[in-house]
């Protein structure tokens, strides 16, 4: 075979294979494609049942480890009192974690510092996004009635980063007693939402505030609660009968008197 003739057949060789791997090329580019699509079927089609979130995060000088189901916080750690919260409402199936929850809960704090140390090292001065709580409400958690047990519930949303901090009072003075807080809970906008309540029993002219305070607020935000209590009984229907009565008796003296009057003048 002559040169040429090698020099074509090598041509054609490498001509044949780029075909072939260009040919693989789009095949492989192809079945992505259509795997793509299979998949985004598959997922548009899905049916979300229970929706499981689990979050675990550090700062300097504060945590969170917490798990919730559908909304619902399930644990949470409290690093303060070293144990685990199941703060579940009485009304459900109870669900217990597995045992050394709190113990793993601690030691990815120890982690989660670590690599926030190196992430501060690597990229120096971080800016941080601040967002003020954009709503507070306070409400009782049942209807109200003097003298009876009930709850305050302050609840907080909008804001970034988390955690704030709440506080209240009972007639201008500090409350600390039968109050808690919930772990901060993220929005669908990634900001978070915190709850936190008051045991309390409501009793005529007493007024409650919440206060709460957060680095992208210049001052305290707060909700007062109580203003417009009050203890009057309902005077019921009673009076309402005797004054309609009254009323109705007086209007009938009039027209009587009336009747008497003008006979009296056709018969002068």
């Amino acid at each position: 075979m002559s040169e040429v003739e090698l020099s074509c057949c090598c041509t054609f060789c490498q001509f044949v294979s780029e075909t072939q791997t260009i040919s693989s090329v789009m095949l492989m580019d192809t079945m992505k494609k259509l795997l793509l699509f299979l998949s985004g079927l598959l997922w548009v089609s899905a049916e979300v049942v229970h929706v499981d979130l689990a979050i675990s995060g550090c700062s300097d000088s504060d945590g969170e480890v917490m798990y919730s189901l559908d909304g619902e916080e399930i644990w949470y750690a409290d690093f303060v009192k070293g144990t685990g919260v199941e703060p579940q409402p009485p009304f459900i199936d109870h669900m217990s974690l597995v045992e050394g929850t709190y113990e793993q809960a601690v030691a990815s704090q120890q982690i989660c510092k670590q690599n926030l140390k190196v992430l501060r090292e690597a990229e120096k001065d971080i800016p941080l996004k601040n967002d003020p709580p954009s709503s507070l409400i306070v409400y009782s958690r049942d209807d109200v009635e003097i003298g009876q047990k009930n709850v305050l519930i302050c609840y907080v949303t909008g804001f970034y980063p988390a955690p704030v901090k709440v506080y209240w009072t009972k007639n201008g003075k500090n409350v600390t007693e039968g109050t808690s807080i919930n772990v901060p809970y993220p929005n669908d906008d990634f900001s978070f939402n915190q709850i936190s309540r008051l045991d309390f029993i409501p009793q005529q002219g007493d007024v409650y505030s919440c206060s709460v305070t957060h680095p992208a607020l210049q001052e305290h935000k707060t909700r007062i609660w109580g203003e417009n209590l009050s203890a009057s009984p309902n005077p019921g229907i009673g009076p309402a009968v005797f004054c309609g009565l009254g009323l109705t008796v007086g209007l009938l003296g009039v027209a009587a008197g009336t009747f008497f009057l003008i006979k009296g003048n056709e018969c002068s």
